[in-house]
């Protein structure tokens, strides 16, 4: 479709937060028109199937704070499967190489941290969440290691006040044919342009301006949902320029997880949903899913630093990573026995560059002062912005509702 010349709102991004404004929007009266630089919706949501029976979430793929998480709710209308098997951490590992005595005292040690950074986080003064570990405790290794899961990055590079401030129920669930795939049922009914790169938000006139790949277009209004990394970059020029969003932006970035899909041709080898991880004395290793769903696969995570690593390495490097790993925990004879599928690769896709933000020290009230609009005309909306639910979907989506009603108060969809 051609651009229009102008809309009432424009959504730049249709990630979770631009379908969560364009949903919003549905019956406020307005014009609205999505301006999305992939040739597909759902952000860093992205489902594939890695092979005809295995579908593989490259993107996020847990309905963290299931009880909270609108994306329940919207899974149930759009007649989405939602699997609530227990995820596999924790207390659910595999095999020999993490013996259950070992678990225990792990499981003591990450609850001992954070009720450390709990009360640190009563003082009002915030640090390095890496001050809260204990020193010579043999499990801070593997502490980094969960952070950059969690966090997308180790805990030197993580605000003890932000990590306090995020809202974890401990219910997670699943899409069972993908978060990714449930997305773009969400976006289906949206007017999205895809392919339309935007370069330039120009709000010096009486309208907002746009260029984009495609042309330009004029908005009323316009609802920024764009990763954090690429407003710290200036990917997105403003005019005039809002320095206090890129200032923000920056102490917001994006930490990077990555994911491998391996296909296992002897899947009664090992129990489904299962978790395996090994490397208990060090910060950079994998952790694996085995059997998502039951089905003939492993799915590796990575992360922080060693994510970044095994990125610049090349295509491949990752599943090669797996591999030596998961042979070296359950023997040789499973080399033969694993294929790789796909792998992730998000902070080389140049719309996302990273994950999914964490607040550098001193910079938790950063969220709220990128969440703050300008002059009336400028509203921004994303995972960074929410203040509890940041680096998930569903706080991505309810900040793009949040926007919407900055947008049009009180005449938003409840959708």
């Amino acid at each position: 479709m051609s651009l229009p010349s102008t809309v009432d709102v424009a959504i730049i991004g249709a990630g979770a937060a631009g379908l969560g404004a364009a949903h919003a929007l549905k019956r406020s009266g307005l014009t609205t028109l999505v301006l999305e630089a992939r040739d597909r919706v759902g952000g860093r949501g992205h489902t594939i199937m890695a092979a005809p029976n295995i579908t593989f979430d490259l993107g996020c793929g847990w309905l963290h704070s299931a009880d909270k998480n609108s994306f329940v709710g919207i899974a149930t209308e759009l007649n989405f499967e939602v699997d609530k098997t227990l995820p596999p951490w924790r207390e659910r590992a595999y095999g020999k190489a993490f013996p259950q005595q070992d678990r225990d005292e792990f499981i003591r040690a990450i609850d001992e941290f954070y009720e450390r950074a709990e009360e640190a986080a009563k003082s009002g003064r915030d640090g390095p969440a890496n001050a809260c570990l204990e020193p010579g405790n043999r499990w801070n290794p593997m502490l980094d290691a969960i952070s950059t899961y969690i966090n997308g990055c180790e805990l030197d590079q993580v605000s003890i006040l932000d990590m306090d401030n995020y809202e974890d129920t401990n219910l997670n669930w699943r899409v069972r044919h993908g978060y990714g795939a449930l997305m773009a049922a969400y976006g289906a009914s949206c007017e999205i342009a895809v392919n339309t790169q935007v370069t330039l938000i120009d709000h010096s006139g009486q309208q907002v301006r746009i260029e984009t790949s495609r042309g330009t277009l004029t908005a009323n209004k316009v609802i920024i949902t764009v990763p954090t990394n690429l407003i710290a970059v200036e990917a997105i020029r403003f005019h005039p320029a809002l320095p206090a969003k890129v200032d923000a932006a920056r102490g917001l970035p994006l930490g990077l997880a990555d994911k491998v899909m391996l296909a296992l041709d002897d899947p009664d080898a090992l129990p489904a949903d299962g978790n395996l991880r090994g490397a208990t004395m060090r910060t950079a290793m994998g952790t694996y899913h085995l059997r998502p769903f039951g089905q003939p696969c492993i799915e590796g995570f990575f992360g922080g630093r060693f994510a970044q690593e095994l990125e610049d390495a090349g295509q491949g490097a990752l599943a090669a990573q797996s591999i030596d790993e998961i042979a070296a925990l359950l023997g040789n004879d499973f080399r033969r026995k694993l294929k790789p599928l796909s792998e992730s690769r998000w902070s080389h896709d140049p719309f996302a560059r990273g994950s999914y933000s964490h607040a550098l020290p001193g910079h938790a009230g950063n969220r709220a002062i990128l969440a703050a609009p300008v002059d009336g005309r400028l509203f921004f909306a994303g995972e960074a912005t929410s203040p509890n639910f940041f680096s998930t979907a569903h706080g991505a989506r309810d900040s793009g509702k949040r926007a919407a009603g900055e947008v049009f108060p009180g005449g938003t969809s409840r959708s």
